[in-house]
């Protein structure tokens, strides 16, 4: 899948999506559902709320398809800041990756995330080892 970025912004924060990192977790448009609107395009409207809200909302992008530019990095879990990496298994989805991680390919590529990622456990996912959310499709239980 691409790396392509697409932005967003109100003026006071840049909202960054990259689609190929997206798990279709649902909660940008479930918790924000004034700035997040997959049924519409563009389906991200920052003008819709407050930038703080926008800014809390973004931080709780699991996969880190959501991200801001030029704000500060979001919050992490207290184990994550205490040893650079923590890891969360989502319920019947991916393994939630908190902190930096470098993922080594086979053929010798490096992917980096600065700051979570989501790492697909179903096997079912299309852009492996990255989640895709085809676990939902799948009816994974884990």
């Amino acid at each position: 899948m691409s790396d392509k970025e697409h932005t967003y912004t109100n003026g006071e924060v840049t909202i960054v999506w990259k689609a190929s990192l997206c798990t279709h977790s649902r909660r940008c448009w479930t918790g924000l559902p004034e700035v997040f609107k997959p049924g519409e395009r563009p389906w991200i409207r920052p003008d819709g709320a407050e930038t703080a809200r926008i800014i809390a909302q973004v931080g709780q992008c699991p996969s880190g398809a959501l991200s801001l530019r030029g704000e500060a990095p979001t919050a992490t879990p207290a184990a994550a800041a205490a040893s650079g990496v923590a890891i969360e298994v989502s319920p019947n989805g991916p393994l939630l990756v908190h902190g930096q991680v470098v993922v080594k390919h086979p053929d010798g590529r490096t992917e980096e995330r600065a700051e979570r990622c989501a790492l697909c456990r179903c096997g079912h996912s299309g852009n492996k080892p990255w989640c895709d959310g085809s676990h939902r499709a799948q009816g994974f239980i884990g």
